[in-house]
């Protein structure tokens, strides 16, 4: 296991960068702690792959350095950091059985034949294979090849790390959420320092002890699942995590108070004099519908959803979501919604303010 630094880290697939709109990955200073879980998340071209290849060496960074343990493995192959990786396609060796390929990472480093046999049964118990183990990989469907990659990449337990890329992605929904459950008992168990990639905000929050949410090349937050929802960190996070995501609406903040199109919301903080785009976020699950207090809204719709209803409303030209209890009734004259003072995050230019207790 390892932990990871990086150093100053910034990458542009341009030989000559002539500014930050260049660079796929903004420059970032970031350690990753031994022994911990992280998934990747954002949406597709954010520079999640980009990292991912930096951190396994099949890409060399423009600028900075990458670290294990405080050792610089900058410029060192993919061979030479003991990693393992699983990509979003299935890489078997189609002439091999199931148990051949399981085994190959171990034989081709000289491991006890008793120790393999151990280990691939073990890894085929996880990836349920194990009435599979002695036929041959080529025929094998897309997501049975993509568990056997899976397993090549788990059956290694000397790894610095081991490093996912969308690795669900041909796998059926069912089978996703059991491998996702194995690769959490496989991380507690050994303790390998374990980096997922996924656009899926439900793979990531379920299997990662840390989310580190990218846009645009840059990591704007990481925390745990409960910090991404309760506190986003930029407007991004609050609007991506979440379904449905964050109600951002622009607003003048003065004090403890938000000013929206001549209504006034009370804060949980207190804020001094903001600059740039201001905004206020707050989540679906802490918006209510109200006959007496609130800001008016145009209700467009209701959707139920089983659990609860999302209605669906309109402020002014800005989308309002609210999540409603299921049993709960929305009489005709409900046309405002009111939002808990504690929940509401401030954001100016994206970023949120942390204020002051109010």
């Amino acid at each position: 296991m390892a932990r990871i630094t990086l150093d100053h880290l910034a990458h542009s697939y341009l030989a000559r960068p002539k500014g930050e709109d260049d660079y796929a990955l903004k420059e970032m200073n970031h350690e990753w702690g031994d022994g911990e879980a992280y998934a990747l998340l954002g949406s597709s071209g954010c520079g999640k792959t980009t990292l991912l290849n930096i951190i396994s060496g099949l890409l060399r960074p423009s600028a900075g350095r990458v670290l294990f343990d405080g050792r610089d493995v900058t410029d060192q192959p993919t061979t030479a950091r003991n990693i393992a990786q699983v990509f979003q396609f299935p890489v078997v060796y189609d002439t091999m059985t199931v148990r051949e390929n399981l085994a190959f990472p171990l034989k081709n480093r000289g491991a006890d034949a008793a120790y393999v046999a151990k280990r691939v049964q073990a890894i085929a118990s996880v990836i349920g294979m194990e009435a599979a183990l002695d036929r041959k990989a080529r025929g094998l469907t897309a997501d049975a090849k993509q568990k056997i990659s899976l397993g090549r990449g788990m059956v290694r337990e000397d790894v610095n790390a081991l490093l996912f890329d969308e690795p669900l992605t041909v796998i059926d929904p069912h089978m996703k959420w059991e491998l996702r459950t194995q690769l959490k008992s496989l991380h507690r168990e050994f303790g390998h320092t374990m980096i997922y990639v996924t656009h899926d905000q439900t793979e990531a929050l379920t299997f990662a002890d840390k989310v580190v949410v990218m846009y645009d090349g840059r990591v704007v937050q990481i925390g745990t699942p409960e910090e991404l929802f309760e506190t986003p960190a930029h407007t991004f996070v609050g609007y991506f995590i979440g379904s449905p995501g964050m109600n951002i609406l622009p607003a003048k903040i003065e004090g403890d108070r938000a000013l929206i199109n001549g209504s006034s919301v009370a804060l949980g903080r207190h804020y001094g004099p903001l600059a740039g785009d201001v905004t206020i976020g707050v989540r679906p699950e802490y918006a209510r519908l109200s006959a007496t207090e609130g800001l008016p809204v145009r209700i467009a719709r209701v959707e139920d959803v089983g659990r609860h209803k999302i209605v669906r409303a309109e402020f002014f030209g800005n989308d309002i979501n609210i999540i409603a209890r299921e049993d709960e009734a929305i009489g005709a004259d409900m046309t405002r919604v009111a939002f808990d003072a504690s929940r509401i995050n401030v954001y100016a230019d994206d970023w949120r303010v942390e204020g002051e207790a109010a």
